[in-house]
């Protein structure tokens, strides 16, 4: 039972894996002993977090846009000229449509978000099936956790991030009917809904964190910890019974649906409140 949660000769590969969720997650995984790949656009940024974290283990970086299906193919290829097989592939890289009116959301917005927070997850998994394969059986799976949100989760979201929710409600229904399928091979399929942590995605949750804490029935915003902890289950062998599930991870603040009075706190005024 004491190496339930090891990740020991494991290989992952992290999109968005420089910053925020994804670089939680990393670390997490770096610390319980797996070979961690990061990956990102931003090469800078990508090297300083690869430095950072190969200071507790292994960790290289691949600088790689996901957010095309020839991206995704390029770092497919890259990734193929250093490994063979990949245990774990999170898919976390996403952006938001950054709460517009309706009227202001353009197609070139509404595609952006839709592709890279949910075609690139499908395209990804498509692309890394044969790493994923090798060496996968119901006994030893290898697994993909697909990082969605409380945004798709059947909770509105006050900022109204129309293709946000959308795509992560897809990605959501996109874990389950993959993790039917592939769990037959030895693949399972998961996914994370992650309430409010404080990234530079999520800069609700970092500059206002004291009146979310308010708000939230765990009366704070999300740790580190917490999501790599999350993570660490699905990866690992205390989570291999686990097959196309949502782990919320929010404080329960879907259980609730605080966010409008959240909102309500610190913009009083707002008159999306009363639409």
């Amino acid at each position: 039972m004491r190496d339930l949660f090891s990740l020991e000769g494991k290989i992952a590969l992290v999109t968005g894996g420089s910053a925020g969720i994804g670089a939680m997650i990393a670390e997490g995984f770096v610390n319980f002993g797996a070979k961690v790949y990061i990956v990102a656009r931003r090469e800078k940024v990508l090297k300083q977090k690869q430095e950072e974290l190969v200071k507790i283990g292994p960790c290289e970086y691949i600088a790689a846009d996901v957010g095309s299906v020839a991206g995704i193919k390029e770092l497919a290829k890259a990734y193929g000229e250093r490994e063979q097989s990949l245990d774990i592939l999170v898919n976390n890289a996403g952006i938001s449509d950054g709460g517009r009116e309706i009227e202001d959301i353009t197609e070139e917005t509404w595609d952006a978000v839709i592709d890279l927070n949910l075609k690139s997850i499908f395209f990804m998994i498509q692309e890394f099936l044969p790493f994923l394969r090798m060496g996968a059986s119901p006994a030893t799976p290898s697994n993909v956790i697909n990082i969605a949100s409380i945004d798709g989760c059947g909770k509105l979201n006050s900022f109204y991030n129309y293709a946000y929710g959308v795509s992560k409600a897809g990605v959501i229904q996109l874990g389950r009917h993959l993790g039917d399928r592939l769990a037959w091979e030895g693949i399972h399929i998961n996914t994370i809904s992650p309430g409010d942590f404080p990234t530079d995605l999520n800069t609700t949750a970092r500059d206002h964190t004291d009146e979310m804490k308010q708000v939230i029935p765990a009366k704070r915003i999300g740790e580190k910890d917490n999501i790599a902890g999350a993570a660490i289950f699905l990866a690992s062998r205390a989570g291999n019974f686990n097959v196309g599930s949502n782990l919320v991870v929010d404080g329960g603040e879907s259980v609730r649906g605080v966010q409008r009075a959240f909102y309500a706190t610190i913009w009083p005024d707002w008159v999306r409140l009363d639409r």
